[in-house]
Order: structure tokens, then sequence, then C-alpha cells
């Protein structure tokens, strides 16, 4: 009942943003399960329940960063799944807490990202969002951070996104098979799951449809703040 409280407030989320349910759900659950099962369990939850909100948002992308940025996931996300396999847990969380909080204060500090949307910095950025969704589907900041610091329109934001999540998790689906995360605990928490985050995305996306471009900004800065905070090990006992 705890976890499906905290996932329909992470769809919620999801719904209006189009990100951030990751940064929610992944941080509180690693605290009463093990990465790998939250991560699938999430992934497989996320890959089903959001696939309308893929079909609106493939009209509205900005292909032209979109498409590499979604390349260098899929390329580095098996880091990030061998890392999570191989390195001790702690020592991932910390690393993730250090990288969130710093795309935040680059945010925060007024810093925006001027130049063209090229190919090479595109690839990158979604490059080292492959890398931390493998370890533990928090991929959005480093893309939430590129795309919001530019001028463009929320919606186009939002789209982007949303676009981005959809065809970078056909990369992490094929890494967790080959890391053996899909088990039985993993489709047990299905059932209870997936109608609860799918009534949660339908819910934030009528908001989405009311909301002024200011909010959505606002709300995509504190979402990024909390993936920070609520990813750090040291506060784990607020969730146990």
């Amino acid at each position: 009942m705890f976890l499906a409280a905290v996932l329909f407030i992470a769809g919620c989320v999801r719904g209006f943003a189009g990100f951030g349910a990751g940064m929610i759900f992944m941080p509180i659950a690693t605290s009463v399960m093990l990465p790998s099962t939250a991560a699938a369990s999430f992934l497989f939850i996320d890959g089903i329940v959001a696939l309308p909100l893929v079909i609106r948002a493939l009209r509205m992308c900005d292909w032209s960063t979109v498409l590499p940025a979604v390349i260098g996931a899929v390329v580095f996300v098996h880091s990030g799944a061998w890392l999570l396999a191989n390195t001790d847990v702690l020592v991932l969380r910390w690393t993730i807490f250090a990288i969130v909080t710093g795309l935040l204060l680059l945010l925060i500090s007024g810093w925006r990202y001027h130049g063209k949307a090229t190919w090479p910095v595109s690839f990158g950025v979604g490059a080292v969002g492959g890398v931390l969704g493998g370890i533990s589907q928090v991929s959005g900041p480093p893309v939430v951070a590129f795309w919001l610091s530019s001028a463009r329109e929320p919606a186009i934001v939002r789209a982007n996104l949303i676009v981005f999540f959809a065809l970078a998790s056909v990369g992490t689906f094929i890494a967790y098979i080959l890391n053996g995360f899909f088990t039985l605990q993993v489709f047990h928490l299905l059932i209870v799951a997936t109608p609860v985050y799918a009534l949660a995305i339908y819910a934030g996306s009528k908001g989405f449809s009311k909301a002024s471009p200011k909010l959505y900004r606002k709300l995509a800065y504190v979402l990024i703040a909390l993936a920070a905070l609520t990813s750090m090990p040291a506060l784990d006992p607020l969730f146990r």
C-alpha cells in the first residue's frame, strides 16, 4: 500500500510533466526492495501504461535532438545495467545524488544552453541519461536540464521527454533481460501497480492541459530537487 501511494503520486507527475515518475518512485522503492527489482518493475509498468502519451507526443517532438539523445541512451544504458549488477548499491546511490544535485544547481544558477542542439551534444546528453537509467531508472535529470535550458515552449519539451523515455526504454528492456532482472516478484508487483499508475497518468495529463508555462518549469525544478533529496542514502530512515 505504501508503494502504491508513492506510485500514484509519481504517475500524476508523469502525466503532467512527461517525466519525473522514476525520480519519485525509485529512490523510495529502493529503500524497501532490491534496486534491480524496483527498476525492472517500474520500467515494465511505465512502458505499458504511458503508451497513449507517447502516441500523442510523436507528432509534437523535435526529432532533430530527440533521436540522437535516444541513440546515446540506448547505447550507454548497458553500461548502467552492468554497474547495477556489479557495483555496491550505496556507491551507486551517492553517485546519482551527486549528479542530480549538480544539474539542479546548474539550472537554478540561471545557466542556459544557447548553442544549437547538435547531434554530438544531444548524443552526449542522452548517453549520460542512459547510464543513469540503467542504474536506477532515473535517466531524466540530464535530458530535462538540457531541454529546459532552451527557449522551447513547455509542450515541445514535454513531448521530447515523453518520446525520449519511450524509445530509450527499448534498450533498457534488452539490458535488463540480459541481466535477469525480470523475476517473478516483478510480475507480482505489476498486478497491483498497473491500474494505480494508469489512473494517475490520466489525472496528470488532464492537469497539464490547464497549466501555465511558468508552472511547468517550476514543477520541473521541484521534481529534480525531489530526486536529489530522496536519492540520498542518509534519508533512508524516513522511508523505511
